[in-house]
């Protein structure tokens, strides 16, 4: 009876060292995999292009000034249908062109003027704003607008709130290959990278999208764009 009990005890003892030593290597194992799973690179890709603008807002600013407020509002009325012929002329539409409300300065009404009396009470603001898909006209119309200068429309240079506007309106036509060209360049920077450490670069362990940037390429040309993304991706290495 005793030696039974002595042998079923031995053969637990037995079972459970097996069993412990076991566990043992399975669980140092699943760290050695887990750390090795866990191993990675981070990544970013660019792309770009340079594409002209599609759009361009193009403000045209005159002003005028007189005594005689109605004289003053008739001669805004025919300096911007002078205007506003000249841009039909040079082929831009009348729906492509707005005219705001003048803006009128009563300088005898100013409560901090010039005790001095000024040469004309009213001076005005009136600005046209020019809105097309016609930007290579449009900026040749540009250059030609000092043709109605000589007829004495008095035009202003244009300040921060007045300023040539070009716009790219086609980035959802060239996003996809824009992502796909900076998902390739990301990956080919991760290949070179693991060929580098003698790695093998597994699955996109995550990955985001940077935001489409459109600026001028330069000062000197805003209308055409510089147009960038960058997607940054995080891959797997494994030996």
């Amino acid at each position: 009876m005793k030696l039974e009990n002595i042998l079923s005890t031995f053969l637990l003892g037995a079972w459970l060292f097996l069993g412990l030593s076991s566990l043992g290597y399975l669980l140092s194992k699943a760290v050695i995999d887990f750390k090795e799973y866990d191993r990675s690179v981070t990544v970013k890709g660019l792309s770009e292009r340079e594409l002209p603008a599609d759009v361009v807002i193009w403000p045209i600013v005159f002003t005028e000034a007189g005594n005689d407020l109605n004289a003053l509002y008739s001669s805004i009325d025919s300096n911007t249908q002078k205007i506003k012929s000249f841009l039909v002329s040079k082929g831009i539409t009348t729906t492509e062109v707005t005219a705001t409300t003048p803006s009128i300065t009563d300088k005898f009404a100013q409560q901090y003027s010039d005790t001095s009396k000024p040469e004309f009470r009213y001076t005005a603001i009136e600005n046209i704003t020019v809105y097309t898909s016609k930007v290579n006209l449009a900026r040749q119309t540009m250059s030609e607008l000092a043709e109605l200068g000589k007829q004495g429309i008095a035009f202003t240079s244009s300040d921060y709130q007045n300023q040539n506007e070009y716009i790219f309106s086609g980035l959802n036509k060239i996003k996809p290959e824009m992502i796909q060209e900076a998902t390739t360049k990301a990956r080919e920077v991760a290949l070179k990278f693991a060929q580098d450490s003698n790695s093998k670069l597994g699955k996109i362990k995550q990955a985001s999208q940077g935001q489409f940037d459109i600026t001028p390429r330069d000062k000197n040309n805003p209308h055409i764009k510089k147009i960038r993304v960058v997607s940054t991706v995080e891959y797997y290495l494994s030996d």
